[in-house]
């Protein structure tokens, strides 16, 4: 009978250097992957962030002393037109004496304004149909059928109160945050 002369290592005795190689190119190739995908991910989700400009107009603070009743001004907030219109107690009366009803997008003047302050109008001198900036806020301008502004790319037409009377606008001119700091200062934002 022969034996066997075991001199040499055999399978039971092979170092474990593949399994280890391939347990660390595992490692390696999910860590690149996700440091590939933080790489990409970042950017898409930081550019959601405002702008630095946009963070340094938060808010702005305005001086309506100057206006007088039946003028509007026109001021920027975020890049975007605000009008703010000191009312006659006459348009305050019309914009009072309108059935909310038969409004497209029905608001009272009262939901407009802040309490206690029914001659300040503040809105985004933005058409809400697509976007234009309404004429109205500078003396002269078309002021439209109702006295309040006129958009001059499609045709709409706001009262006094900023609401949407005729045309394609299917909303009320947009009234932003705004706050009163004092009884000639407004913050706007």
């Amino acid at each position: 009978m022969a034996t066997l002369d075991k001199t040499g290592p055999g399978p039971e005795d092979a170092p474990h250097d593949g399994v280890r190689r391939r347990d660390f190119i595992n490692l390696a190739a999910v860590s690149f992957a996700g440091a590939g995908a933080v790489a990409v991910l970042y950017p898409l989700i930081n550019q959601m962030n405002p702008s630095a400009d946009v963070l340094a107009l938060a808010s702005i603070d305005v001086d309506v002393s100057g206006i007088q009743p039946g003028q509007a001004v026109k001021t920027e907030w975020r890049k975007q037109p605000v009008f703010i219109r000191h009312l006659t107690p006459q348009e305050i009366q019309a914009a009072n004496a309108v059935d909310v009803g038969s409004l497209r997008d029905p608001q009272t003047l009262a939901e407009r304004t802040s309490e206690g302050r029914p001659q300040w109008l503040i809105t985004m001198g933005v058409c809400t149909h697509l976007g234009c900036v309404p004429l109205g806020a500078a003396e002269g301008e078309n002021k439209g059928e109702y006295g309040g502004y006129f958009c001059p790319c499609h045709g709409s037409h706001y009262d006094t109160a900023g609401r949407i009377r005729k045309g394609p606008a299917p909303i009320n001119l947009e009234v932003p945050e705004y706050e009163f700091t004092s009884d000639t200062a407004v913050r706007i934002g």
